[in-house]
């Protein structure tokens, strides 16, 4: 039986940021707005709203915490390649999909994601060997690696993908 909450299992942490690691990673992470925008562009309101799991987000709340995630990323790799081990602000995520953004059509953050994609993978795929070893500093997790953050990431798409085609295949549509 399929694991609901995790569909694709949980990051590895461990997995090492390789060359082909990290060139598979930039493929997911240039794919998923492609990917996403397919998997919801043709469900209806009642679709969208409905939760990817019991206790879960609605394929809407998913949609829109994908661009939230992913800009606060964007900035967090940013910071991490102009400064000196910058620290980060985390944010609650279960509290930012709760604020009345999150009822906005999907299609706005289907935009955002899109656009925002385009300019990280730039970022992402003018970095050297170098870049991959500097690091920004989560309050609560300690020092983050770039190259293992582009794994996380890249995760994080396609985890949140699967809530979508997982619920999909479930309901069948």
């Amino acid at each position: 039986m399929m694991n609901e909450r995790y569909p694709i299992g949980e990051f590895d942490i461990k997995v090492d940021p390789t060359q082909d690691n990290i060139q598979s990673w930039l493929k997911d992470i240039k794919m998923l707005p492609t990917l996403l925008k397919e998997v919801v562009q043709n469900l209806d309101e009642e679709q969208v709203n409905t939760p990817y799991r019991e206790g879960g987000w609605t394929v809407r709340q998913v949609v829109h915490h994908i661009a939230d995630s992913h800009m606060n990323a964007f900035v967090r790799f940013k910071l991490a390649l102009t400064e000196e081990l910058p620290v980060i602000k985390p944010y609650d995520e279960q509290r930012w999909a709760e604020l009345p953004d999150y009822e906005l059509p999907v299609e706005v953050s289907l935009s955002l994601i899109e656009a925002l994609h385009k300019r990280w993978v730039i970022v992402l795929s003018s970095l050297v060997e170098s870049d991959f070893q500097k690091c920004f500093m989560h309050p609560e997790l300690g020092e983050i690696a770039i190259g293992k953050n582009i794994g996380l990431y890249a995760w994080h798409g396609n985890h949140h993908l699967a809530h979508i085609t997982s619920l999909c295949q479930r309901k069948g549509w």
